[in-house]
């Protein structure tokens, strides 16, 4: 049976048939009547979207293997790979004549090329990763959205930039094409921008950054989807102010990432189970009916009660057995006050063991740390808004919160705590230093790393470390300077990183399935392997001298094994 096995990223649709892309590497078509699966195609690592052309008779994808590809209707055969990208690729488009075809790539620049997968042009200028791509002008033309904040238009047949507009520091993740020199982008402040000759115009339309716009052009009817858990309808007249006809609430399982119009009134999107969602903008209502919780597996935590995992499907388990039932993509599992806390999606953060609700926030929660003093433990929770959740455990009388604090620009990625300093790394690049338990600024490195930084962890010697899509890892002090940079064996993103206790060696776990342990005492990596062509999406110090417990997108923990624990007798 084909289905997906790890959370939909992306999804198109195109008369009866439904495409969609996944982190499970899968590209699937679907026929849409009937909701089953007619075929699939695989890349080399993450799908991340998918686009039909204007005829339906191509479908092309984008990869974190850095390639985009195109693939023929309705049997998936691979017909070109476009590989001249150093990154992941996020957004591939078909021009509407179907002679050339635009990448967005991670690696600050857009690409042209034909459909024989020559490079026509590279759209060079963007100062950050390019996230979306569209044409416009019937194909003359190309407007991108970039993490630097701007939107640029291109002269598709020159490569030359014809415009820039400056949206600010906030970044810009999607852009729908309304007409010609009429555009709608979303930010990751929830504003809806809309840019025509006469002007931008912003409207704050949602509570935490929209994911994605999709604009059904017969109707004049465009959707927004947000982080705030809600897909809201706007009719957009020309030269008037957008109109709200729709505010839905987004069930657990949707991930809002992608979303395509399906019909008249259907929308299509993408979720963390094996099939896709269906959205009926008539009735309000979901049908989430085919899609079934994967098995993927996004944290692991060693405890003295047991080994916790979380991960896709919010199924929380002690020792490979399920104890709690969270209800959505969970992203971190962590002991603290004599319990296991955990988050993810829906912003709530959990008691991982009863499933109680212990805090609501208004975006989804990314990670999280623990101070412990004589006073009790204080859990310090990540958000994708750059807030750090504080909660304080007083005198063993529970997890209560007590502040919330904006301590990055952007998404808080990773966070490590120790002697009273709380480390945190974010979707900028930035890692920053603040004071427990007030939160005060210690010191902040904006330009830590030239890529995302995705993970942190803490040293016994009080040192900091820092991971990142930069291939780089980073060693710090507690007062915020850089002691060393260490080029990594990764040859793609590095996702985490944990450091054992025992002897100081850092493992960092990358999203191609490897994972690899650095001696900072002798300046060099002692282990280099993969234990799974699946990503590695998390890692834990596993309790004894030299090991490590990494878990994957596959659904299952393995053990990491260093010459340290080889030479302490131990077994696994």
């Amino acid at each position: 049976m084909i289905k997906h096995t790890s959370p939909i990223s992306g999804i198109d649709a195109h008369g009866g048939l439904v495409v969609t892309a996944g982190y499970d590497n899968r590209v699937i078509l679907w026929n849409a009547p009937t909701r089953t699966a007619i075929t699939e195609a695989r890349h080399d690592h993450l799908a991340n979207q998918c686009r039909f052309s204007a005829s339906g008779r191509i479908v092309v994808t984008s990869s974190s293997d850095y390639s985009a590809r195109l693939w023929s209707v309705p049997d998936l055969r691979l017909i070109t790979v476009l590989a001249d990208q150093k990154d992941d690729v996020e957004m591939t488009v078909v021009s509407p004549d179907e002679t050339r075809v635009a990448t967005a790539s991670r690696d600050h620049v857009a690409r042209i090329y034909d459909l024989d997968g020559r490079l026509i042009h590279r759209l060079e200028g963007h100062e950050a990763d390019v996230l979306s791509v569209e044409w416009v002008r019937a194909g003359a033309e190309l407007v991108t959205t970039s993490d630097d904040g701007t939107v640029r238009r291109w002269d598709a047949v020159s490569g030359r930039v014809l415009s820039v507009i400056d949206l600010g520091d906030v970044e810009t993740d999607t852009v729908a094409v309304l007409g010609v020199d009429r555009f709608a982008l979303g930010n990751d402040e929830g504003e809806l921008i809309l840019i025509d000759p006469s002007g931008t115009r912003r409207h704050r339309v949602h509570d935490a950054g929209i994911k994605r716009l999709a604009y059904d052009a017969e109707g004049g009817i465009l959707l927004s989807s947000s982080y705030d858990r809600t897909v809201r309808l706007w009719r957009l007249d020309e030269d008037a102010e957008p109109v709200h006809l729709l505010t839905s609430e987004v069930p657990a399982g949707v991930w809002l990432r992608s979303c395509a119009k399906l019909d008249a009134t259907r929308w299509v999107f993408g979720t963390f189970g094996s099939s896709y969602a269906v959205f009926d903008r008539e009735t309000g209502g979901w049908d989430l009916s085919a899609v079934q919780p994967t098995p993927g597996l996004n944290a692991v935590a060693n405890t003295p009660a047991g080994r916790f995992t979380v991960g896709d499907s919010g199924t929380v388990r002690r020792d490979d057995e399920a104890v709690a039932e969270l209800g959505s993509c969970c992203n971190f599992v962590v002991p603290v006050a004599g319990t296991v806390v955990s988050g993810g999606q829906l912003g709530a953060l959990y008691d991982a063991i009863t499933g109680a609700v212990l805090y609501q926030h208004r975006s989804p929660l990314n990670c999280a740390a623990v101070h412990t003093s004589t006073g009790g433990d204080t859990l310090v929770v990540g958000t994708y808004t750059g807030e750090a959740l504080v909660l304080r455990d007083e005198a063993g009388t529970g997890l209560k919160p007590v502040g919330e604090h904006r301590i990055q620009d952007n998404a808080v990625k990773g966070m490590a705590v120790q002697n009273g300093v709380l480390f945190s790394v974010c979707a900028t690049g930035a890692a920053r230093w603040h004071s427990l338990p007030d939160l005060g600024l210690v010191a902040a490195d904006d330009e830590a790393h030239a890529r995302i930084a995705n993970g942190a962890a803490a040293l016994p010697d009080g040192r900091f470390v820092s991971v990142s899509r930069d291939l780089t890892l980073r060693i710090w002090t507690a007062a915020g300077e850089r002691q060393a940079v260490v080029t990594t064996p990764h040859r793609n993103s590095i996702k985490c990183v944990a450091v054992d206790p025992h002897t100081s060696l850092i493992a960092t776990g990358g999203y191609h399935g490897r994972v690899a342990v650095y001696d900072p005492a002798a300046g060099e990596w002692v282990a280099d392997e993969r234990p799974t062509t699946a990503g590695i999406s998390a890692l834990t110090a596993a309790g004894s001298p030299g090991r490590f417990l990494a878990s994957s997108y596959d659904g299952r923990v393995y053990g990491i094994r260093t010459p340290a624990a080889v030479n302490t007798g131990r077994s696994e």
